[in-house]
């Protein structure tokens, strides 16, 4: 994931000073802050929980108990036991001789308070008890020691060192755990009891926040749409039907009402990176961000681009103030596209200022925020959006194929021109010429699950529920009567011009460095995997390990994100699957001398080896996140660490990622595979490697996306999609189910190919049924 290049390159200043004593001042301090920010979110949590009526309680539940307890004093019973009459003992004469009955009244009230409040903690106590327990996915299961997590470590780089490397790398994860071990596990085991996750506000705060580098093409990541062609050619039609849906999303966010993530279909996943979808920024500053929140009542607009151009689009109107409809969204849209007015100077190019390495951005918005009252208005109006729209002309010419169409798609939605994003906001909305859209997400708040689960929704919502009329427009009627979207005016300072061109040069050049590939692998899909009785994942990751090592001609450090969402505020694991049993396995598959009973055997015994090791992460029992906030707190206390550093200085070559998808309750995928989201990417974590990313589309294809750096004279994003493309169907042979000729023809090498064709014997088609009228 796109989190791999975060954390190789992350940098922790701490000025100079030797060890003493009172270098355990910034640990502590650390720590201390962690816990605040900690209790403060669960106390904002728990208030915004019991406004919103959400789980485990509301405010009828507390009317109710209230009344019933006031009701049984009228009757003249008392199910407090005595409590009633001993508080109202206890408080003092409040005019009991011209108001009768206050006190008795004020103590049913205070028992009925302290009863509701004792039952509410007893049920989040018994929720959180009841979803602490993960050992149903691995028993039995227990608490990893630090010895043992280096021992897994060293595992993990077997593979990639010498024997005399090994055994200096053994020596030394030895000597950590003698010397310094003790010490910096004493100071994380006291941040665990301060926080509620002792990884992921450190892991967000050092990781992302206080990352210096750009966004562009580092942190931020994409997600598409489809395929195939866009459920509408109007641009104006598509934006208002997405941005409609989106805001429909928010709303039942807030209300508590979007059925959590679950694991197996059984146990819910953490929420908490939910609260920060919408109405987000990342403000830039010199030496760290911040994530900046507004609420939804202040933040009922979204913020627009059109050729450089910025507008503020209301999506709330009426007496009431609900949800403008999405035909009036549209022809909001539709004002902006045929606005004729140009560009102030400058204000076309100001987003590449989002662009830049953050310190610079940091001083530059500084200077905008001291400019004159338009600017300050802008800018204010643009962070305090609930997301930003971009409307982009149609990519490609009109006689490109569709694989190139995609991968332009692609590398339009994750770096764009360098100057027609906004960065910092949590989602940027693409939508083009041609009805084709996606997001570009920023990627401090949350990690891709998320921005994935609404924008699944938010694409079931715009073709099954809300739909098209048949000339492409939104459902339902304009209203001439509602004003224009409001024009945003920018005066750029003198002293932030030089900072706009320069940043727009190092974009355009980032930009140009970055090659990104769609490949929409169509031999088989989940259902294949299933019934060769081989997780899919496991199933493509070694795949993968097979395709580098065709690709590379040998092995690498390969980064897999697993989520930890099963604990409170987790975000994610590591996964180190290039593995002994894994190396094994691709080497058999280009040793000509082993059978293919050999190479399956060694498939299963590498497939197990991933699969647990995945679970192992999944359960908290993962090596990296451990290993980081070990590093941190030796920094922290200034006490070198031979071991953390070396690992610190891993580089991450290839690093992937499974797009998780979830089943749309609005239609079945296997009978609408043209409506099922492709997946995004992200670009590769090394300069020198790749970053691919990959999507189940339901049960009979995979969309793998594959981004490098142009620069870089071993990688190529085309060339490495068809050792992807070669590999994959090498495994499934493995298996016995025939594999035709036509399959081995990847995308574009057969002109008129039938997709279909390109299928594992007994891979079947299933049904295609056209999309239902809402």
């Amino acid at each position: 994931m796109a989190e791999a290049r975060q954390a190789a390159t992350f940098h922790l200043d701490l000025g100079h000073g030797p060890p003493g004593s009172r270098c355990w001042n910034p640990a502590l301090m650390e720590v201390g802050r962690a816990g605040l920010r900690s209790w403060g979110r669960s106390l904002a949590q728990c208030r915004d929980d019991i406004l919103a009526r959400a789980c485990p309680a509301g405010p009828t539940s507390a009317l109710f108990l209230l009344a019933a307890i006031q009701g049984s004093r009228f009757m003249q019973l008392d199910p407090s036991l005595g409590l009633v009459d001993w508080i109202k003992a206890s408080l003092p004469d409040w005019g009991a001789r011209w108001l009768p009955g206050v006190q008795g009244a004020v103590a049913a009230t205070l028992f009925a308070g302290g009863l509701w409040m004792v039952l509410l903690l007893t049920l989040h106590v018994v929720l959180r008890l009841l979803l602490r327990y993960q050992g149903w996915l691995s028993e039995p299961r227990g608490s990893l020691s630090l010895a043992t997590r280096s021992w897994l470590y060293l595992e993990s780089v077997r593979p990639l060192l010498s024997d005399e490397d090994f055994r200096a790398r053994s020596v030394q994860a030895h000597s950590f755990l003698q010397a310094e071990a003790p010490r910096l596990q004493a100071v994380l085991g006291l941040k665990a009891w301060c926080s509620a996750n002792y990884a992921s506000d450190w892991w967000q705060e050092y990781v992302y926040l206080r990352s210096r580098s750009p966004l562009l093409g580092s942190s931020n990541f994409y997600i598409l749409d489809f395929l195939s062609a866009a459920p509408t050619p109007l641009q104006a039609a598509r934006a208002g039907n997405a941005v409609y849906a989106m805001m429909r999303f928010r709303e039942q966010l807030s209300r508590g009402e979007v059925e959590p993530a679950t694991l197996l279909g059984t146990r819910p996943l953490c929420s908490a990176q939910y609260r920060q979808m919408f109405n987000t920024t990342r403000v830039p500053g010199i030496t760290r961000d911040r994530l900046c929140r507004v609420g939804d009542g202040q933040s009922r607009h979204v913020a627009v681009l059109h050729r450089g151009r910025f507008f503020r689009l209301g999506t709330h109107g009426g007496p009431k103030g609900r949800l403008l409809s999405p035909r009036v969204l549209e022809q909001q849209f539709q004002r902006i596209l045929d606005d004729p007015a140009p560009a102030r100077p400058l204000e076309e190019r100001l987003a590449a200022l989002t662009a830049a390495p953050r310190a610079q951005w940091a001083q530059a918005r500084a200077s905008l925020q001291a400019g004159d009252k338009s600017t300050r208005a802008s800018l204010q109006t643009v962070e305090g959006a609930a997301f930003f729209v971009c409307l982009e002309e149609t990519l490609g010419p009109p006689d490109a194929s569709p694989e190139v169409l995609l991968d332009e798609l692609a590398r339009a939605l994750l770096l764009g021109s360098g100057h027609n994003r906004w960065l910092d906001k949590s989602l940027n909305l693409v939508v083009f010429g041609n009805g084709r859209a996606g997001l570009n997400v920023e990627h401090a708040w949350a990690d891709a699950p998320v921005p994935s689960h609404m924008w699944e929704a938010v694409l079931a919502a715009e073709c099954f529920e809300l739909g098209y009329s048949e000339d492409g427009h939104c459902r339902g009627t304009p209203d001439p009567e509602l004003g224009p979207p409001e024009r945003l005016l920018w005066t750029v300072p003198e002293e932030v011009t030089a900072s706009v061109l320069w940043a727009v040069q190092e974009a355009r050049a980032l930009a140009r460095d970055t090659e990104c590939h769609v490949l929409p692998f169509t031999g088989f899909g989940r259902g294949f995997t299933r019934r060769c009785r081989a997780p899919g994942s496991s199933f493509v990751q070694l795949a993968l390990q097979l395709a580098w090592f065709r690709d590379q001609g040998g092995f690498c450090l390969t980064y897999e994100p697993c989520l930890t969402r099963l604990f409170h505020e987790g975000r994610t694991e590591t996964v180190r699957q290039c593995t002994l049993e894994a190396c094994a396995f691709v080497r058999a598959m280009e040793d000509a001398r082993q059978t293919d009973a050999q190479r399956l055997a060694l498939f299963r015994v590498a497939a197990e080896k991933h699969r647990a090791l995945c679970r192992a992460a999944l359960t908290g029992e993962g090596v990296d996140r451990h290993l980081f906030c070990l590093y941190l707190v030796s920094r922290l206390l200034r006490l070198p660490s031979p071991f953390l550093t070396q690992v610190r200085a891993e580089r991450w070559k290839l690093a992937t990622s499974q797009s998780l998808t979830r089943r749309p309750p609005l239609f079945d995928p296997a009978r609408h595979p043209d409506y099922v989201c492709c997946g995004g990417g992200f670009g590769p974590a090394d300069d020198d490697g790749y970053g691919v990313s990959y999507t189940f589309m339901g049960e009979s294809a995979i969309t793998f996306h594959v981004s490098c750096k142009v620069s870089s004279p071993d990688t190529d994003s085309r060339r490495f999609g068809r050792h992807v493309w070669d590999a994959m169907l090498d495994v499934a042979a493995l298996f016995g189910f025939g594999i035709g000729p036509s399959t081995r023809a990847r995308p574009g090498e057969v002109a008129g190919e039938d997709q279909n064709s390109c299928r594992v014997s007994g891979e079947a088609e299933p049904p295609r049924e056209p999309r239902p009228e809402p």
